[in-house]
């Protein structure tokens, strides 16, 4: 009985491919089959987008948030295709072979891809080829072994006694663990500082700074987790400081026109999505389309994208299914925020500062909201306005710049002007005046 081949590929909340480590995409091609007569169990993939990885052939489905994968580690040859007048006027066919798990060994069945779209399915085949060739899977393997059998090796002498095998006194207890992190931070600092020697030095050990700055962010979130209760407030800034440079480091495997073709926007749009979650945790929920534009393309590196590239990506959001969503304030700026994202509930959160005994006498302003809220004050003044439209605030327009206070106007009685009912607004800020004054 044959396992399931392809196996399924897990995909990111905006429909892209989840990349195992050191795999980057390299070509993008939609209105794709996938067909296999040779293997039963074959599944029906069709119009789908396939991409194609230094590791693997994805296949997205449009309809379905599914997707399946073809390693290239399993493909044995890569048919020529038959050129003749038949094919001229039928979709390009790009055929090869793979072994398939079967019954505890393996048989080998061919793999038929039909291109329907218009992208350039020859600039597919050859990178077909050239990924294949390069056999990049087979690197990350010898990588694996090398750190093993490195980290394998000083357990292996652990038996050895209090001496190391150059003769040095081997340190034990909580004094080897810290002499263990000095080293590892010393080799890290090295690194770096051979990265930035010049410009080439840098592109060589691009990848390796990213892994690198990757896995010093999940040790930071680790220490902050594990040392919440014992961390003043100092030390948490610091590490959310280097926490934010280190998620900016870098995007691995960046879309591009040249890898995407015709679903450059589209691809692009999901990729952006999966980037800002994190911007908009650390935002608060909303981040304006600038500060995106910034972030986003210093961790493109070099494969820059313009803002009207961005502002396409951002409005195709409302075509794709992604957790994310752009928007536009009476005033004309554009934001990014996250569709849990609730004005209601920011509306309560103001309301409640604005009802405090100081803000009912001297109202606040944009930073003091921005402190509530914990977003910029840019964004927390559009938030002010916005619920003075709503008919929350009134505004002080002044030389010092605008004061928002609680609108008391719905409850002033028109026909008694000095009726005060206790327990509400209006009386709270009467108490207020009063106090402030005498």
């Amino acid at each position: 009985m044959a396992d399931r081949f392809p196996p399924a590929a897990e995909l990111t909340t905006s429909g892209r491919p989840v990349l195992i480590p050191n795999e980057i995409e390299c070509s993008i091609l939609s209105s794709v089959d996938l067909e296999c007569d040779e293997i039963p169990s074959f599944p029906l993939l069709k119009s789908g987008i396939i991409i194609l990885t230094t590791h693997r052939i994805v296949w997205i489905s449009d309809s379905t948030n599914s997707a399946v994968a073809v390693p290239l580690a399993a493909v044995n040859h890569i048919l020529s295709s038959k050129k003749g007048i038949k094919s001229m006027f039928a979709s390009p066919r790009v055929r090869f072979q793979v072994s398939v798990p079967y019954g505890g060994s393996s048989r080998s069945a061919v793999i038929t891809i039909v291109i329907r779209g218009k992208g350039d399915h020859e600039v597919f085949v050859s990178k077909f080829w050239e990924n294949w060739r390069a056999r990049a899977w087979e690197n990350d393997d010898n990588s694996k072994d090398s750190s093993s059998s490195s980290a394998s090796g000083p357990s292996s002498t652990g038996s050895g006694g209090l001496y190391s095998s150059e003769g040095t006194v081997r340190m034990v207890g909580v004094a080897g663990i810290l002499r263990k992190e000095q080293e590892m931070w010393e080799n890290t600092d090295k690194s770096l500082q051979e990265a930035f020697q010049d410009l080439n030095a840098l592109m060589s050990k691009a990848k390796e700074m990213v892994m690198l700055a990757e896995k010093m962010r999940q040790k930071l979130l680790a220490s902050t987790n594990s040392h919440s209760g014992s961390t003043n407030d100092d030390e948490v800034a610091s590490k959310e400081e280097i926490q934010d440079w280190l998620l900016s480091v870098g995007i691995i495997s960046p879309v591009t026109k040249e890898s995407a073709g015709a679903l450059y926007h589209q691809q692009l749009s999901r990729q952006l999505a999966d980037f800002v979650r994190t911007p908009l945790d650390i935002a608060g929920g909303m981040i304006s389309l600038i500060d995106i534009y910034c972030l986003f393309n210093r961790a493109r590196g070099t494969e820059l994208i313009s803002p009207d590239d961005l502002l396409q990506a951002c409005l195709l959001w409302e075509k794709i299914d992604v957790p994310v969503m752009i928007r536009k304030f009476d005033s004309g700026v554009m934001v990014i925020q996250s569709k849990s994202y609730s004005d209601d509930e920011v509306f309560a959160r103001i309301r409640t500062l604005v009802t405090k005994p100081d803000a009912l006498q001297f109202g606040v302003s944009a930073s003091d909201a921005a402190r509530t809220l914990g977003i910029a004050p840019a964004m927390a003044k559009e938030h002010l306005l916005t619920a003075e439209s709503k008919g929350l605030l009134c505004r002080d327009v002044s030389p010092e710049g605008f004061r928002f206070y609680i609108n008391l106007f719905p409850e002033i009685n028109s026909e008694d002007l000095y009726l005060v009912k206790d327990y509400t607004v209006y009386a709270s800020w009467i108490k207020a005046t009063i106090g402030n004054s005498n």
